[in-house]
């Protein structure tokens, strides 16, 4: 049942895609040049999106877990670290470059557009690369430490 809910949630997530348009690579482009063409729309998405989690949060903390798991797995690492930051910087330097961002990547898939293509084979080789270096430096990290 998890799965179907799973699926259910991503229709939604790249149908809210697809109709605010933040799957078009020249409308993010546009937003982010605030010394250009600035194009203020996404602004509306972002706010549209914020209140809709922060209500969507606070109805589904009352219950004690969630309907298709036993508890709420949420994080509990709340430190900001190198890690963090640097994922964050490159994740604006790609988004600034390309005007793709994960979420809209994987519903442009659809398209079946070089580029599309192209962006999303990179984006998961740069994650493999980085699981895999975060795991050899936690490897390091573990025989200094023996």
């Amino acid at each position: 049942m998890s799965l179907i809910y799973s699926l259910l949630a991503g229709v939604i997530f790249g149908a809210g895609l697809t109709v605010s348009d933040m799957v078009n690579p020249a409308r993010v482009l546009k937003f982010l040049d605030v010394a250009g063409s600035w194009d203020p729309t996404l602004i509306f998405v972002m706010a549209g999106a914020l209140a809709v989690t922060t209500l969507g949060y606070k109805w589904i903390f009352r219950r004690s877990a969630p309907v298709a798991d036993d508890r709420f797995h949420l994080p509990t690492r709340q430190q900001i670290d190198l890690p963090l930051v640097g994922g964050s910087a490159l994740f604006g330097v790609g988004w600034g470059l390309a005007g793709i961002c994960p979420g809209p990547a994987f519903a442009d898939l659809v398209t079946l557009q070089p580029k599309v293509l192209l962006f999303v084979a990179a984006m998961l080789v740069g994650m493999i690369a980085a699981n895999v270096l975060r795991g050899r430096v936690f490897a390091m990290k573990a025989l200094r430490q023996s």
